[in-house]
């Protein structure tokens, strides 16, 4: 932090305290007379600046910072320098804004990043790499993004931003990791510029062919219908409010390119997964998305050059570029502006000491994400192969990772049946390549240089009791005689824990606490989930825990499979549904009399911001099991509230007409229905008017769908494009928001990041067309 004090010629502080790096008045001004930036510098230095000390580099003289500049300054700063000398005791503080927008143009203009040490040498007054470290992290964490990268030794003195997208894993040179500083920034272009929007959005408007550089109005007589320039008042605003109204428009274009996803073209996910020359898309060339090496981007491809997956732009990457409007000299920069905004989404890395403590938690987590599609499972999953989650017909999958691809084991069920039995620590077990048999300690899951894990369905705790094929995971504790007591359970020597199996699990999962405390008679314990322990409180004792799954046979699965959605009656349907049209798997559609209360209230709602459509046909869409889960998610939420009710509201979704019997049977999933943008998160977004879902919505043969959903919005805030959740309320880091908006005051558009909260009750088919124009088509 930079610190402005009166006091003799001690100008600028990092540090408060003994042996901080001082930077005289002098040697910043000396910075700013060489550096690019001495006319953005001095604009926020205070007024008081002009009678201290200064030297030039030769040694004296003033330097030429006008009057003017120090006037402005006044006004940038004085209500930061006020609120700086109250809480620091007299010292002034020169604006951390103006060094955040210091740091920001620099990043900018070296392509979006910098590591650290190239950084610290572009900055004035000799700050250590820690120092700054330590500043960017505790006072910048929402403007800048640090890293860690592994970078050629050879580029050390290079910024991040240059290269083949800043890391990677080539080989070649020697490799050493690096923490990088990424501009991070809330600014984002106005996706209903050109429609509905009243100018209350907090964001840019700016024709985004005029950034790109490729506006084809830029050499035409007729002017282009928006705006390319960022000095309009409205701009002028939303770059104030957000520090950046320094910015040159190259810089500012690098960062929205790096910020902004609707900016850019996607990743294929597809194209990262399976064999072949397009990995499992099947779209191929026709593919609108880019074809490269998502892990590359990340950093962390294990396999380098001999990588099967494209490392950098193929010709037909660079077409797919140039349809979008991007020219060919922004696309030699996209490799680095793809890496920063993967590091953006995923936000700062732990510091250097705390990183070493951190385990394998990212793998962890990724690993966790694989689960096996419980609607494939009953043959019944409407996304088929663009589904994100695994296809196998058991809730369970052992696999060995060969140094390439994870493989089947070929002792499936004798693994599933041992690591189910909690008295059981391994398991023999055989590798297909070369073929061998050895002991697989479940506590390390490795064979050798063999890394084996086990794939299953979400676990049972997470979704209503009707459905089937679930996980169950059962706990454990090991008593004094080495004996395995499921938690809840009453034994011969033993008193029933408070807690169940289910209970555990429920703790476990919601990561609101390392540790669950409990009591079993008059004793005290707590569990410690990391440490897979549980220790008496009252005499000191500790006993280990195990987490293992209840056993399913692939008979069972068959049975249940078969008969397990029959065996279920939905219970509390709506009293409006018709009855007679429930089916016992998927849905049935219901059209709507026009002349009916229902079908009335639909249209007005849909008619308020699109009055001059027409609505062709409305339908009910009666899916007992979605219902069921809406309702059973409700009464949690209800339960996490304080036993208040959840605020729920009817949402519109416009969407491709491909999409619809897939959302109407497995409800909504922005990974494969698309991304509505993600300025306020990766979810799905819904909105309070039908006008902005229209420019969703896609047509086929004149006629456009669009959804009015039922949507458990609960509490909410702001969102932001790095969310993959709600944030945590102020104050609780345990208890999380429900849904994000795009504003506290007005909001209109709402992002659902868990399904469960979502119910796919309308689906409306209207065009722009006189209603007799389709008059026999229904």
């Amino acid at each position: 932090m930079w610190l402005w004090s009166p006091k003799a010629e001690v100008q600028s502080l990092w540090h408060m305290g003994p042996g901080a790096p001082v930077v005289t008045g002098g040697a910043v001004v000396a910075w700013c007379r060489r550096s690019r930036a001495a006319a953005r510098l001095s604009r926020h230095i205070p007024v008081s600046f002009r009678s201290w000390p200064r030297l030039s580099s030769a040694g004296a003289g003033r330097a030429p910072i006008s009057e003017a500049r120090l006037v402005r300054a006044r006004a940038s700063s004085a209500a930061e320098n006020s609120a700086g000398a109250q809480a620091r005791g007299g010292y002034l503080t020169m604006a951390q804004g103006a060094i955040g927008r210091l740091i920001t143009q620099e990043l900018c203009a070296a392509g979006g990043s910098l590591d650290l040490g190239e950084l610290v040498r572009r900055l004035p007054g000799g700050i250590s790499e820690d120092a700054l470290e330590k500043t960017l992290r505790k006072l910048y964490e929402k403007r800048f993004v640090l890293r860690t990268r592994s970078e050629d030794s050879e580029e050390g003195a290079r910024g991040a931003g240059g290269g083949r997208g800043g890391g990677g894993g080539d080989g070649g040179p020697e490799r050493r990791p690096v923490i990088v500083v990424v501009a991070a920034s809330d600014v984002r272009l106005c996706q209903a510029y050109s429609s509905v929007c009243d100018g209350n959005c907090g964001q840019l408007h700016l024709c985004k062919f005029f950034l790109y550089g490729t506006c084809k109005f830029n050499n035409s007589r007729k002017p282009c219908k928006y705006s390319h320039t960022i000095n309009n008042l409205h701009n002028v605003i939303i770059l104030k409010n957000l520090g950046i109204e320094d910015l040159q428009v190259d810089e500012l274009c690098q960062l929205l390119l790096q910020n902004d996803p609707s900016l850019l073209p996607e990743i294929c996910a597809y194209y990262n997964k399976g064999d072949g020359q397009y990995g499992a898309c099947t779209f191929k060339k026709t593919c609108v998305k880019l074809h490269l090496c998502q892990y590359y981007l990340q950093g962390n491809c294990r396999f380098g050059s001999s990588c099967k997956r494209a490392h950098d732009f193929s010709h037909e990457c660079r077409e797919k570029l140039r349809k979008c409007g991007i020219d060919s000299a922004a696309i030699s920069k996209l490799l680095s502006t793809y890496r920063n905004a993967f590091d953006i989404k995923n936000g700062n890395s732990a510091p250097q000491k705390e990183r070493k403590q951190s385990g394998d938690s990212a793998s962890n987590a990724s690993e966790e994400s694989d689960q096996i599609c419980l609607y494939h499972i009953r043959e019944a999953c409407c996304f088929k192969d663009k589904c994100f989650k695994v296809h196998f017909h058991l809730p369970y999958r052992w696999q060995f990772f060969d140094g390439n691809t994870w493989k089947d084991s070929q002792d499936m069920e004798k693994i599933e049946k041992a690591y189910c039995d909690p008295t059981r620590n391994q398991c023999m077990a055989s590798i297909d390549y070369p073929f061998f048999s050895a002991s697989l300690p479940f506590d390390d899951m490795r064979i050798g240089p063999y890394k084996f894990r086990r794939l299953s369905t979400v676990s049972s705790v997470l979704k209503p009791p009707h459905f089937v094929l679930t996980t169950d995971w059962l706990w454990y504790w090991e008593d004094e005689a080495g004996r395995w007591q499921e938690y809840g359970a009453k034994g011969m020597d033993h008193h029933a824990a408070t807690v169940s199996s289910a209970d555990v699990e429920k703790a476990y999962l919601s990561q609101e606490s390392p540790v669950l405390l409990f009591s079993a008679r008059k004793y005290r314990y707590e569990l410690d989930f990391k440490a897979m322990t549980q220790k008496n409180l009252d005499i000191g004792t500790v006993r280990s825990v195990r987490r293992r799954p209840k056993y399913v046979s692939p008979e069972e699965v068959k049975i249940k499979r078969s008969c397990g959605d029959k065996l279920h009656v939905p219970k509390d349907i709506p009293s409006y549904w018709d009855t007679s049209a429930l089916p016992d798997l998927g849905f049935k559609s219901i059209p709507l009399p026009s002349s009916s209360e229902e079908y009335q209230t639909v249209q007005n709602q849909f008619f308020r911001t699109l009055p001059s459509y027409t609505i062709h046909k409305i339908e009910r869409i009666q899916n007992p099991s979605l219902w069921e889960v809406y309702q059973w998610q409700k009464v949690q939420m209800k339960k996490s509230n304080g036993g208040q009710e959840v605020a729920e509201k009817f949402l519109f979704h416009g969407t491709s007409p491909e999409y619809v019997d897939a959302i109407c049977h497995q409800n909504f999933d922005w990974r494969i229905c698309g991304l509505h943008g993600t300025s306020y998160g990766k979810g799905s977004y819904f909105a309070r008017d039908a006008a902005y879902s229209h420019h969703y919505s896609k047509a086929t043969q004149g006629l456009q769908p669009m959804f009015l959903a039922r949507v458990l919005v609960g509490d909410y805030t702001r969102g932001s494009s790095s969310y993959l959740r709600p944030p945590p309320k102020e104050g609780q880091r345990n208890v999380f928001y429900n849904s994000c908006v795009n504003s506290l005051l007005n909001p209109s558009i709402f992002v659902i990041f868990e399904k469960q909260q979502i119910y796919p009750e309308y689906l409306i088919w209207y065009s722009s067309c006189p209603r007799n124009a389709f008059g026999g088509l229904f």
